[in-house]
């Protein structure tokens, strides 16, 4: 099982029905990603999706934070949800970059519990460059 984080707190996760890129003819409004996918193949298909999630790896692989930026760069203005061990640390950095989900293991929610991702919910005001200019 895993939980969703949002900035609003825990939830269950449910299934909603992902394939994987090379299935994507067969999607049903959610696709899943990894770090080794063209995004072109899937520019086309942008509009017509609402949930796109995207597997990190492991925790210090960050090549999933250049492809959530990427989409938000192509237009998708749907829900992405970043997979795997994510650390709630890192939970501003997703948030910038265009994630609005994380869905991890129960395992890293019982070691991490909500009220540490909640800390980070305001991620907006813990931007360093706004107070280097200040």
């Amino acid at each position: 099982m895993s939980v969703i984080v949002t900035d609003t707190g825990f939830a269950p996760a449910t299934e909603a029905g992902f394939v994987p890129l090379a299935d994507l003819a067969r999607h049903q409004g959610a696709v899943d990603l990894v770090h080794t996918d063209d995004l072109k193949a899937l520019q086309a298909a942008l509009p017509d999706l609402n949930l796109i999630r995207i597997a990190f790896p492991a925790f210090n692989d960050g090549r999933a934070f250049t492809i959530a930026r990427r989409l938000r760069m192509m237009g998708y203005t749907g829900t992405l949800r970043a997979l795997g061990p994510v650390i709630a640390d890192q939970y501003a950095m997703l948030r910038r970059v265009g994630f609005d989900q994380v869905e991890i293991p129960d395992e890293l929610a019982q070691r991490q519990p909500a009220a540490q991702w909640a800390f980070r919910a305001d991620w907006q005001a813990h931007d360093y460059q706004s107070r280097l200019k200040a």
